[in-house]
């Protein structure tokens, strides 16, 4: 095979799995990101039993983009939000990365302002199930965009709470100050967390509080066994299942584009660490993400 043949079979979209029994959700997913069409990343997810997916917002376009397409595809719903890396982006006024060298004029907290205020109108509308993804990200951003990350978050808390809509954390490297913001503002009634990135312990805390955990494709993956280890002491009526799509795609198709049709992939992996049979798991997650999202 030829080196050009190597990185076509790795650009490639992995095979159709085996369909799953019981049908279930995508919790989070980006189709705006992926190569396919709506249309055929529906079928194709339909194919093997996903049935439904949501649909994630991260900017306005995007979180705009997110409700239209719920209106439009009954099988999908949306959520909305500045992810924690567009506040900083906004307040300091480089939507093209805000850390870069040259930055432009800061465009300030009224900047930061007006997107909210159009994030708390998309989130009244019917086919908006949540909010986010929100939280906290410490992993792109520096110091100087903390401020304006854990302002937008508790605003997005407050939005979410307000319209009674599901908050969907995006917590990375920041799990202490993502736990003390919910605990300082009061979580919403549906709080998930989304690509559950914490140990064990972690899984506990959230437990306690009623917070979903939402694994990706990650949990799949050789080096994470943390994860894995969450995922056991996770209680089953708290566990959903997501691909992240295009992101984090499973093992053994790691590196090549994700999509929904890969849910399967993941949902068995996370059975065997359950130790239950993928029907009982399906089910579970099945129910779970209607109820956290209250479709």
């Amino acid at each position: 095979m030829s080196p050009k043949d190597v990185k076509d079979a790795k650009d490639a979209p992995p095979p159709l799995p085996e369909p799953l029994r019981v049908p279930v959700a995508d919790s989070h997913t980006h189709l705006d990101m992926q190569a396919a069409t709506v249309a055929e990343s529906l079928a194709d997810a339909a194919s093997v039993g996903v049935t439904t997916v949501i649909q994630v917002g991260c900017d306005l376009k995007g979180s705009r983009w997110a409700a239209e397409t719920a209106a439009q595809y009954e099988a999908v719903h949306a959520t909305v939000a500045l992810h924690p890396n567009e506040a900083p982006r906004i307040v300091l006024g480089d939507p093209d990365g805000w850390s870069r060298q040259g930055a432009r004029e800061p465009g300030g907290d009224a900047a930061l302002d007006e997107a909210l205020a159009e994030i708390d109108r998309l989130a009244a509308l019917p086919q908006v199930k949540g909010v986010g993804e929100t939280g906290l990200d410490y992993f792109r951003t520096g110091p100087e965009g903390k401020d304006a990350q854990e302002r937008s978050f508790r605003a997005h808390i407050e939005i979410a709470k307000r319209h009674g809509k599901a908050l969907v954390i995006h917590d990375r490297e920041a799990h202490a100050d993502v736990l003390r913001v919910l605990k300082e503002e009061g979580a919403p009634e549906r709080t998930v967390f989304h690509c559950y990135s914490g140990d064990a312990a972690m899984a506990q805390l959230c437990a306690e509080q009623g917070y979903f955990m939402s694994f990706a494709g990650n949990v799949t993956f050789k080096n994470a066994q943390p994860l894995r280890d969450a995922l056991d002491v996770a209680p089953l009526e708290l566990v959903l299942v997501e691909t992240d799509a295009p992101f984090l795609t499973p093992a053994p198709y790691r590196g090549r584009p994700n999509a929904p049709y890969l849910i399967p992939v993941t949902l068995r992996a996370m059975a065997k660490v359950k130790g239950i049979d993928e029907d009982a798991l399906a089910e579970a997650v099945r129910d779970n993400t209607a109820r956290a999202f209250d479709y």
